[in-house]
């Protein structure tokens, strides 16, 4: 047996014990949800956001961006613009609250909205921690509204049909971490 089986197979009894559970709660992840939130840890994001080679010339686009963690990490210790992209009113609020209390007002911000319907063309990076099935319905709005280099990263998640450029595993919070970094034009 390869050694990442365990903790792959963990992960995904973990994903049919939870989604239900989550789901039975409402409002939190249902019709317009692609997720439940589950924060990605700090040093993943930074990870990413450094496997991506983000810098202040790139606008982060988070989909699905929960408390704007890597948002706040983009602009703050990247110096990018960043955009985060959530639909749960509270989170929305309290990652607001968050870059207006770091005075990030100027590179940061959040807006409340589907990530389906969402602007894609000034991103130059595009961060996910989304389901695969999320994923492969994101993936045309990508396609689309990406241009040809920037960078899409995603925490745990393959995007179906692409290959990655790189490929990270980290270990970290009592559990592996895997991050996928796509480049357009090159998937």
């Amino acid at each position: 047996m390869k050694a990442w089986f365990p903790v792959r197979f963990a992960t995904a009894l973990l994903l049919v014990c939870i989604v239900p559970a989550v789901l039975a709660q409402g409002p939190g992840f249902g019709v317009n949800r692609l997720a439940p939130y589950v924060p990605s840890p700090p040093p993943v994001v930074e990870r990413m956001l450094t496997l991506a080679d983000v810098t202040e010339q790139d606008t982060v686009y988070d989909l699905g961006s929960g408390d704007g963690r890597i948002v706040v990490m983009a602009a703050r210790q990247f110096g990018a613009q960043a955009v985060g992209v959530e639909i749960d009113e509270k989170l929305v609020d309290q990652a607001r609250a968050r870059i207006n209390e770091l005075e990030l007002d100027d590179r940061a911000r959040i807006l409340q909205q589907d990530l389906m319907q969402v602007d894609l063309s000034p991103a130059s990076v595009v961060t996910l921690y989304l389901l695969w099935t999320s994923n492969k319905k994101l993936r045309p709005n990508l396609e689309q509204g990406l241009q040809e280099g920037s960078r899409v990263v995603s925490h745990d998640f393959r995007i179906e049909g692409w290959k990655p450029v790189k490929t990270e595993k980290l270990t970290g919070q009592g559990r592996d971490h895997t991050i996928y970094l796509y480049e357009i034009g090159k998937h």
